[in-house]
């Protein structure tokens, strides 16, 4: 596969770790305290954002009185303290496929609109850092998925060209954002269902990384026997 397959470039959020429900969780239950109506409307397409684009749809919905700072920080420290106490659970599949990439000696890459600090510290905490050739985070750059930016970005350190890598991706935003850039998008669905949009720019709609294992593991058996 190696000569077909340049790289696999991962999603953290909704695809490494189930952590989208958990800081949905956190968003309501501060939502609550303070009576702010709509919580899961706004935070859906918040999913694949970085910080700064999250800010501006959250204050484009509640207006520009929404104490968002407040919000946000006492949503963040709810959240720490659930990860600090129970771990963030690793979706199905994680280890199985980066094993498989390993001994394929494919190089792995994550690209997440989360804060880099926060992204190295969570693969650090589950074991999972060193599978991987390049993190990089949201913050790292000025634009965010869906614009095309962090993935260029990662295949540029990686020294592959895009249309040789795929790009394993569960949100909206992810998968627009690795379709511009150019590569070969696998969307594999959290919270977010697969539309006709969604099936056109994506190379395959899988359930679970496991799945996604599969997949790869017949496109390498069918290039070597050509």
């Amino acid at each position: 596969m190696g000569k077909y397959t340049d790289a696999v470039i991962f999603d953290m959020d909704g695809v490494i770790f189930d952590s989208e429900r958990l800081v949905l969780s956190c968003w309501e239950k501060v939502g609550e305290k303070y009576g702010f109506q709509g919580i899961d409307e706004v935070f859906l397409p918040c999913i694949g954002t970085n910080e700064v684009k999250t800010k501006e749809i959250v204050m484009d919905y509640y207006g520009q009185d929404f104490p968002y700072e407040t919000f946000r920080q006492e949503a963040s420290v709810l959240f720490h303290e659930r990860v600090d106490l129970d771990g963030l659970p690793v979706k199905k599949g994680v280890r199985e496929i980066l094993d498989y990439l390993k001994e394929q000696e494919i190089p792995t890459a994550v690209a997440s609109s989360t804060r880099l600090e926060a992204v190295s510290g969570e693969l650090k905490q589950a074991g999972l850092y060193e599978y991987f050739k390049v993190v990089m985070g949201g913050d790292q750059l000025k634009r965010s998925k869906p614009e095309p930016d962090i993935y260029l970005m990662t295949c540029e350190k990686m020294d592959v060209i895009p249309s040789r890598a795929y790009a394993i991706e569960d949100s909206y935003n992810g998968i627009r954002s690795s379709f511009r850039a150019g590569m070969r998008p696998i969307m594999v669905p959290d919270m977010l269902p697969a539309t006709e949009e969604m099936r056109q720019k994506s190379v395959a709609v899988l359930d679970d990384l496991l799945m996604v294992r599969d997949y790869l593991q017949e496109i390498h058996r069918h290039n070597d026997s050509l």
